[in-house]
């Protein structure tokens, strides 16, 4: 009796915890919506174009920093040269006003030279600085399109959630369907069989109930259809079954148009998108422009020249040489070049403002439509709701009429 009571506990156990594994299974809308932002794909891909647009601004900064460089270089001179070299140069004497020849040290055969140079840029005619403000309009915009990129995930989820619910609904219909044409062809048989009504009638009737299959195998096919879907945008397998939990609730929008479309103008991503690149053609003015300014760069350069491996000094002359540059370079020049640039860097400042404006005309007539669809989709509600009573009458007075005249 013991092993009894303990073999029914156990079987409770199990019976209730696959009870909550099926209630767990069940989705809700915020459930799925979180699973497909947690496991997309795209959204990572946009984080990841985050990241490489911040280590540009980053880089782009660096830019404004001192560069330190190095080299190291051997060169070999064959004895007929440094022969045949000329070991003589003239010096300034200041003190009597003339030049005076002296005497070089020979030329070496081998000859070992080490460098480090070290640059800063002093004057770019703010080209830095615009690549830099460049660089951060980069990562803002990549921001944007992953707010756009997240959004477009929910849309396509809370799309294909309410698609399940939708052929369930019309799988459901289906059925019933098929189950009521079942009756009233037993009904038709029945009346065929009695002779009440001609074979013709009867064949329609079975017409209508081969009909009736084959939009019940649509409709299966459409909840199998829209389930895969489904699963895809929340990477499982395909085929895995799905359980969502029905909507009912419905809240009409009390929201005006204008109201809708100025919501949207504020707050599409697309517009905030667009606004960022006119702002970016319009840097990238800015920089075409720099050329027309010098650059000055400051450069300082130590180097060692000595004929051994390891840079040591054997020569009664100082191999160490320090030298402290201002160089500044400017193009005069160049027949018409930056002048082209500058006009083509504003012509596409005027396109990008073309496009900002027609991205939303083209979003104030995506707002209408849908302000449009939603109200027409509020005021079927009601009109479905009453046709749906009204068939349910006509159906049970139809099956009344059948029943008496069988009977």
């Amino acid at each position: 009796m013991r092993k009894v009571f303990i073999f029914l506990g156990i079987f409770f156990f199990l019976l209730a915890g696959s009870s909550q594994t099926m209630a767990s299974d069940v989705l809700t809308l915020e459930e799925s919506v979180d699973i497909a932002l947690e496991r997309s794909l795209a959204v990572l891909s946009a984080d990841e174009e985050i990241k490489a647009k911040e280590f540009e601004e980053s880089s782009a900064k660096a830019d404004f920093y001192p560069k330190l460089s190095t080299s190291y270089t051997y060169t070999y001179l064959d004895k007929d040269t440094v022969d045949d070299a000329k070991h003589t140069t003239w010096l300034f004497n200041p003190s009597t006003g003339l030049h005076v020849p002296r005497e070089l040290s020979p030329l070496r055969t081998d000859n070992y030279q080490f460098n480090i140079t070290a640059t800063q840029p002093l004057f770019t005619g703010w080209r830095l600085t615009v690549l830099r403000d460049l660089a951060s309009l980069g990562v803002d915009t990549a921001k944007i399109q992953k707010v756009s990129t997240i959004q477009d995930l929910v849309l396509k989820v809370k799309a294909a959630y309410f698609a399940i619910l939708k052929t369930e609904k019309l799988q459901n219909v289906a059925r019933q369907a098929v189950e009521q044409l079942e009756g009233h062809l037993a009904v038709a048989q029945a009346f065929y069989d009695e002779g009440i009504i001609a074979k013709n009638e009867l064949l329609q009737t079975e017409v209508q109930m081969a009909q009736s299959r084959q939009d019940l195998i649509s409709a299966t096919h459409g909840v199998l259809l829209s389930k895969s879907l489904f699963n895809k945008l929340l990477r499982r397998g395909l085929t895995k079954p799905v359980r969502i939990k029905d909507i009912l609730d419905y809240t009409p929008v009390r929201l005006r148009l204008d109201e809708a479309v100025e919501k949207a103008v504020l707050n599409r991503s697309e517009i905030q998108e667009v606004s960022l690149n006119v702002v970016a053609a319009e840097k990238n003015v800015k920089l075409t422009k720099s050329s027309y300014y010098p650059s000055v760069t400051f450069i300082g350069n130590y180097s060692r020249d000595t004929d051994e491996l390891f840079l040591s000094a054997v020569t009664a002359e100082d191999p160490d040489i320090w030298t402290l540059t201002l160089q500044a370079d400017w193009t005069l020049w160049e027949w018409g070049k930056r002048r082209d640039e500058v006009a083509a860097s504003r012509a596409r400042v005027a396109k990008a403002r073309h496009l900002l404006n027609e991205i939303k005309d083209n979003i104030h007539l995506e707002v209408q439509a849908a302000y449009l669809s939603l109200k027409e989709a509020e005021r079927n509600i009601q009109v479905s709701k009453t046709a749906v009573v009204q068939a349910e009458e006509n159906y049970r007075m139809n099956e009344e009429r059948y029943k008496q005249q069988v009977a």
